[in-house]
């Protein structure tokens, strides 16, 4: 009986496995992948909206504070509108340490993360980003974090359809089509916009277009949408006031308007990333208490002016309906752009597109007033001046005018504003290339030394570090003599060693040529040559880290920008050694007869049995 049910479990895992392999490699598998992916992020989207509703109740007592003016917390009444002061530094001691623990990724709008996994990583992004991405976005917005909710659907979405792909095995170029199923089926639910989930994973994510993935990014797309609208409701997202041309000569001012958006769009991208940068410069302790002690600063403006509060659409529809003086909606810009910025600079975790569309419509909205002042027989109301403004900010930001056009269509359902739109954005896309070579999404990763529009790299340098990484040589102690420490390295292969601190930890790298130039100065003294030696410890460098999941392509370009033959890699918190990478090392990669086959040296090749 036992042979019988040996005999009889062979066909059927031969048969499970036969039906996994199908499903990987042919294209109604990869139609049945984009269909799971897109149920997930539907789901996901829901999940994600009602944390935000969950947490922004949870501390502010109200459904959307920032249409409550300087309301107090029922909850706490006592403290009248100074709650807010203390919300987001709360928020920040929670999700502060959940996102450098588990997911540093996790920080900041998400979008230009999702774009180098696509371009570069083959879109391998860890699950356990979807469930920290959910938590420390719900967690930031609902504690007044103006930032938006798209940038964390996004990468929500991703990490499933990375997931999935990854439990699957499918190749690399269908791994990065789910990527972008994630994204669109992200985009699709939380905004009831199925089309703009589509053109944004194909304009921003993908970054190009063909059938195949043109098709099965419309099935995820439509099937998140599906489950969006059963739970949310199929209304459009925003009720846009009565339009219609008055007069053809209208369209100027439609195209001034695009210009203004462009130079918006611009200018929120240059406040974002200096606000960061005056935020790292100033900023000394751990980073995962940095979201708490800035969120005072958060907490401050908020208290000023609380329609910065969170998302901020209700204040949005009622810019639109003209509820605001032309004054007031240009101090709502002003305070969103600073809002937004600060928002990020701290660490908090939240997308720049509602920011974006909330700017714009502030500046429509003031645009269409003055217009209409100055000629009410030629101008529409004002309010559909800032529908368009909309789109002109965020095509002037984030340049994708195709995705601006069809969400704002999208989210209005109004057609008889396509051509003002189409006119805004158009104007909005190309002034905004001629003030800017980056978009908002793609000077991040600029900032970082990775560039999306760049040739391919060597199929072979996409290789992680961790297959061509050798064991670590023995490291100096950071007392010890500069005498001792040059012999060391003196007999070392590698021209750098490690050193580490008193307790263990990694303190740094001293290079041969360090401990040279140390010894020649000390043999100049005139106090004598073994007077006044550092130790190892004090001629350390810290060169940029390579960790295990890092490419070749990026640890070859900090070992060739770094003195000494060899490098260290880190663990994934950056305080432990975890092996030791050379050019060597890199040189047999580059040369190893099989991608599948580790190289000769590495860890992998030495510890397999």
């Amino acid at each position: 009986m036992g042979g019988t049910s040996a005999g009889g479990a062979i066909p059927v895992e031969a048969g499970v496995r036969g039906w996994v392999a199908r499903i990987r490699e042919t294209q109604w598998g990869l139609v049945v992948l984009a269909l799971v992916v897109g149920c997930g992020a539907g789901v996901g989207a829901i999940f994600f909206r009602e944390l935000i509703a969950l947490f922004t109740h949870l501390f502010t007592g109200h459904g959307d504070y920032s249409a409550a003016g300087h309301a107090a917390n029922p909850h706490l009444p006592w403290l009248g509108p100074f709650f807010v002061v203390a919300v987001p530094v709360v928020a920040g001691v929670v999700y502060g340490p959940l996102v450098q623990r588990f997911a540093p990724e996790a920080r900041g709008h998400g979008v230009p993360e999702v774009m180098v996994a696509v371009a570069q990583r083959g879109g391998r992004i860890g699950g356990q980003v979807a469930v920290i991405k959910s938590l420390a976005s719900a967690l930031t917005i609902g504690a007044g974090g103006s930032v938006g909710r798209e940038g964390p659907i996004v990468q929500i979405g991703a990490a499933l359809g990375s997931t999935l792909g990854r439990m699957a095995r499918v190749a690399e170029n269908r791994l990065r089509i789910l990527v972008a199923c994630g994204a669109a089926g992200g985009i699709a639910a939380t905004f009831n916009a199925p089309l703009a989930g589509v053109f944004f994973a194909m304009e921003l994510i993908l970054r190009d277009y063909n059938v195949e993935s043109f098709g099965v990014v419309v099935l995820a797309s439509v099937t998140a949408s599906v489950i969006g609208r059963a739970a949310l409701g199929s209304a459009s997202f925003m009720s846009p006031p009565d339009f219609h041309v008055s007069h053809p000569i209208e369209y100027l001012s439609f195209a001034l308007l695009g210009l203004l958006g462009a130079v918006a769009g611009v200018g929120f991208t240059r406040v974002l990333y200096t606000v960061e940068d005056v935020c790292d410069r100033l900023w000394r302790g751990p980073e995962w208490l940095r979201p708490a002690v800035g969120g005072l600063l958060l907490g401050g403006l908020l208290l000023a002016v609380p329609q910065m509060y969170g998302v901020g659409y209700p204040v949005l529809q009622d810019a639109v309906n003209g509820g605001f003086a032309i004054g007031f909606l240009l101090l709502l810009l002003v305070a969103k752009m600073a809002a937004t910025s600060l928002t990020i600079g701290i660490g908090g975790s939240g997308g720049v597109f509602a920011p974006s569309l909330f700017m714009g419509a502030m500046l429509g909205s003031a645009f269409g007033m003055t217009a209409h002042q100055l000629a009410p027989s030629v101008t529409t109301a004002p309010g559909a001046y800032g529908l368009i403004g909309m789109g002109a900010v965020f095509a002037g930001a984030a340049r994708a005018p195709i995705t601006a056009v069809v969400i704002l269509f999208e989210l209005t359902g109004e057609y008889s504003i396509i051509l003002p739109m189409m006119t805004a954005i158009v104007v909005a896309a190309l002034v905004s290339q001629r003030l800017s070579e980056d978009t908002v999404y793609s000077l991040k990763l600029r900032r970082r030394g990775v560039d999306l529009d760049a040739a391919p790299v060597d199929p072979r340098m996409t290789q992680r570090v961790a297959r061509v990484m050798e064991p670590v040589p023995d490291p100096l102690p950071g007392g010890l003599p500069l005498e001792d420490a040059s012999r060391l390295l003196a007999l070392s292969a590698h021209g750098a060693l490690p050193v580490l601190d008193g307790q263990g930890a990694y303190q740094g790298v001293i290079t041969a040529r360090a401990a040279a130039e140390a010894m020649a100065d000390a043999e100049s003294r005139t106090d004598g040559p073994h007077q006044h030696q550092p130790t190892a410890g004090a001629l350390t460098q810290m060169p940029t880290p390579l960790t295990a999941d890092m490419p070749l392509a990026d640890a070859l370009h900090i070992l060739t920008t770094t003195d000494g033959t060899g490098l260290p890699v880190l663990n994934s918190e950056r305080t432990l050694l975890a092996g030791w990478v050379t050019h060597q090392a890199v040189l047999r990669a580059l040369h190893a007869p099989a991608m599948g086959k580790p190289p000769a040296g590495s860890i992998a090749s030495v510890t397999a049995p």
